[in-house]
């Protein structure tokens, strides 16, 4: 079968971003998608490998769009005021593409070779943010876990709506970031 004309695969992967974001990851079906895009689900497999195939490509695009924010986020920044954009970014991205991002978290095989290269560029750009702060190696990679667990954390405590106090989350985050920015400070004066 040829391809349908005007269908690719970024279409494809904008389209199942959609359903994933208002409806969730479950709702991502090759029936669901071809039923948005106005196709018959066998048209999909010109350019996805089925839904395991369907949930790598997504995967793989949600961590290079979360890339791509946080980094344009940190342009012409360092140190804290870095880490505070960073983070600021990535709930950002959480909060726009709950869906997409869950699918950063849950690829279909974390140990396939580009899914990692993606998650590792993520973790490469977070141990240039947090090196200027003059870590050792080890430091530096118990910084960007503690970094990522603190956004992730945060980010899906917020997804899953458990942050009931009519407090402003943005100032929440915003301590939470200066605590952690403490501690790293601490951590250099030993």
């Amino acid at each position: 079968m040829s391809p349908r004309i005007g269908l690719d695969l970024q279409t494809i992967l904008k389209a199942a971003t959609n359903i994933a974001d208002e409806q969730g990851i479950e709702a991502v079906t090759l029936a669901t998608l071809a039923k948005q895009l106005t196709v018959k689900s066998p048209s999909l497999y010109n350019h996805i490998d089925g839904l395991t195939g369907l949930k790598k490509k997504l995967a793989l695009h949600g961590l290079e769009e979360l890339y791509s924010h946080i980094s344009k986020s940190a342009m012409g920044l360092s140190r804290d005021e870095a880490v505070h954009a960073v983070s600021k970014a990535y709930l950002s991205f959480a909060r726009n593409h709950p869906g997409l991002y869950e699918l950063t978290l849950s690829a279909p095989n974390p140990e396939d070779s580009e899914i990692q290269l993606a998650g590792e560029k993520i973790v490469d750009f977070s141990i240039r943010i947090l090196s200027v702060y003059g870590l050792e190696d080890q430091e530096v990679i118990h910084a960007v876990r503690g970094l990522r667990s603190i956004l992730h954390g945060f980010s899906s405590l917020e997804q899953k709506g458990a942050f009931g106090l009519p407090t402003d989350l943005d100032k929440s985050l915003f301590l939470l970031i200066e605590s952690f920015l403490a501690g790293i400070h601490i951590m250099k004066q030993k």
